[in-house]
């Protein structure tokens, strides 16, 4: 019995006749935000078999909180919404004090495997349990979420974007559930299945495709420019999406061939001279370029393709003087390019070319006082046409967790350190002045 709102059997409402393919969302406005609540309300009886949703008064957790039986109420302690719940305990599954509680029942369709939609030994029912603030527990095919109204709507959201992954093949893993949450509290106006579906390449068993919107924006952004910068902290694969655009434009022949360069700048350290030849001599700031070709060409058709010039690696100096037509040219590591070499390098570009130019503005390891070209040049060409500047984030960051932990703690420290550096260079002033006081 519902007490507040129910949502009815998705067949006793006409709903499982409906064609499959029938969009389930009305597509939304660019400036429009994204309401989880309405998101679950709307979509979710075309994908599960039934929804009910039950909002729970506050008077029916007191009367639940009668453990003894006696008709009396039990303690504040025991009456209160957070104790009605098994994991009021945590922080992150208690509701406001006297808030609005609710239960919503998902029935999965039986032609989707539950192992698969909550993990080998409900692994990934772990994850979604840490990820929102809901009790869940899971019999059958039906799963049943309680908490706030919001984070109940949330997760039945979550469930209808895994169903869709799961339809469309996506393999199901804890990074995929964990980015699904993100994207859905961030309300972007967009579905998560729509980012985490998109193929670039499909090479050597895989499909690559963008994790993230941020990464999928950066993506779209390349099929619809001509030059493009990929600005963004480590990790957050502009180098390797960008290479994955260059192998499908050069196996749709779109292009003639990709160029591949970036400046040859030690990070941080002298290594003097190197032995061997120019190649051998230059070929270890080159190495991360061929890592992700490896992942994407046939290991035993690069060295043909090289040699036959369809795929060329060479650092940024070899670029001079030259005009590149038909190619797809790929700019790494551009933090570390001058501010003519940047110049020089972008004036490269010949007709049916694209640039890609990717770098960290906040790993420059240029000499002290020498300003970058990827910082000055975002100034310069901003509000020229056909140029896009995509911008990645933390957020974005698709290597170990910690990695984007990382990140933002050295954002973090830098705001600091920027805000108190007047005083740390007043301090470090006033000590180095002799104290008059002792005759210094």
């Amino acid at each position: 019995m519902c007490t507040g709102i129910c949502w009815a059997d998705a067949r006793s409402a006409g709903r499982r006749d409906e064609p499959r393919d029938k969009p389930r969302y009305k597509p939304l406005p660019a400036e429009a935000g994204y309401d989880g609540a309405k998101h679950a309300r709307g979509a979710v009886p075309r994908v599960f078999e039934s929804v009910e949703l039950t909002d729970i008064r506050n008077d029916d957790l007191r009367a639940r909180s009668d453990a003894d039986g006696d008709g009396h109420p039990a303690s504040p302690q025991a009456a209160s919404p957070q104790a009605a719940s098994p994991q009021a305990a945590s922080p992150q599954a208690a509701t406001p004090q006297g808030g609005p509680r609710s239960a919503v029942k998902i029935v999965i369709p039986a032609d989707h495997s539950m192992v698969s939609l909550l993990g080998s030994g409900d692994e990934l029912l772990h994850v979604i349990e840490r990820e929102f603030a809901a009790d869940i527990h899971v019999r059958g095919n039906e799963i049943t979420a309680t908490g706030s109204p919001a984070e109940t709507a949330l997760v039945t959201a979550l469930f209808d974007e895994l169903v869709e992954l799961q339809r469309k093949g996506t393999d199901l893993t804890a990074d995929a559930v964990e980015r699904i949450a993100a994207m859905l509290r961030a309300e972007r106006g967009i579905r998560p299945a729509d980012v985490l579906t998109v193929g670039i390449l499909s090479a050597r068993g895989r499909t690559i495709r963008p994790k993230t919107l941020n990464q999928k924006r950066y993506a779209d952004a390349i099929d619809k420019h001509t030059i493009v910068f990929a600005i963004g902290p480590a990790g957050t694969g502009k180098t390797y999406l960008a290479m994955a655009k260059a192998v499908k434009a050069l196996q749709a022949k779109a292009v003639n061939r990709i160029i591949l360069t970036r400046p040859a700048v030690e990070a941080g350290e002298r290594l003097g001279f190197l032995p061997g030849t120019l190649y051998e001599k230059i070929d270890p700031y080159l190495r991360p370029l061929y890592d992700a070709l490896h992942d994407m060409v046939d290991p035993d058709s690069i060295p043909r393709l090289i040699s036959a010039g369809t795929i060329e690696i060479a650092p940024l100096a070899f670029m001079r003087g030259r005009s590149l037509n038909d190619s797809f040219i790929i700019l790494d590591e551009a933090q570390n390019t001058s501010p003519e070499q940047m110049k020089m390098f972008l004036t490269r570009l010949g007709f049916g070319s694209q640039i890609v130019v990717t770098g960290d503005i906040t790993q420059v390891d240029l000499p002290a006082g020498q300003v970058s070209g990827l910082r000055i040049v975002q100034d310069i060409l901003d509000d020229i046409e056909d140029i896009h500047f995509a911008r990645l984030t933390s957020h974005d960051v698709v290597r170990h967790r910690l990695v984007g932990k990382i990140v933002d703690a050295y954002e973090r420290y830098d705001a600091y350190e920027r805000q108190n550096q007047p005083d740390s260079a007043n301090r470090a002033n006033r000590a180095s002045r002799p104290d008059r006081r002792k005759g210094g």
